[in-house]
């Protein structure tokens, strides 16, 4: 599924049945796309996105804030969002993820997340999120591995400041 197929399923028109509007299954079909979620099946994913939430966030808004408490794990359906805290800043777009530390350690947000552009995310929740890990260890790999990098850029640039 591709972006434009993400955004007409997030723009319903409200006039139609709601028989009409997205369903698990639809998220599930989008969420089975990410990285994140491959190998995981529909019947979970479904699952999954029964418990979600979505927001859409236009330019410039500010999605999380660095000390912030929440146990959600944010995963971009569509545009592009920045995280602003030096020098872990980098860009996010469809596919992408953050929230992770929190949803692992349940501690406060450890960075601010803006969208630079219109921006529609899903939000999990961590139970959920934690649960289908517990199924799947792929995605606690990937996780891991995601988390791994980042830290590795990090120390690569506190050793060049040095």
């Amino acid at each position: 599924m591709n972006s434009l197929e993400v955004l007409a399923l997030m723009h319903v028109p409200e006039i139609m049945r709601s028989s009409d509007r997205p369903t698990a299954g639809d998220w599930a079909d989008v969420l089975a796309t990410f990285p994140l979620f491959s190998g995981v099946s529909k019947r979970r994913l479904r699952r999954l996105t029964r418990k979600a939430t979505f927001a859409e966030f236009a330019a410039g808004d500010t999605i999380i804030r660095t000390g912030e408490r929440s146990d959600s794990l944010y995963v971009i359906l569509s545009g592009e969002a920045r995280v602003l805290r030096r020098p872990a800043a980098r860009t996010l777009s469809t596919g992408d993820y953050f929230g992770e530390l929190a949803l692992v350690d349940r501690a406060a947000r450890s960075a601010t997340v803006a969208a630079t552009q219109e921006l529609h995310v899903m939000r999990l929740p961590a139970h959920s999120v934690l649960r289908l890990a517990r199924r799947h260890p792929a995605i606690t790999l990937t996780l891991l591995t995601n988390l791994t990098t980042h830290l590795r850029r990090l120390e690569t640039h506190v050793a060049r400041s040095l």
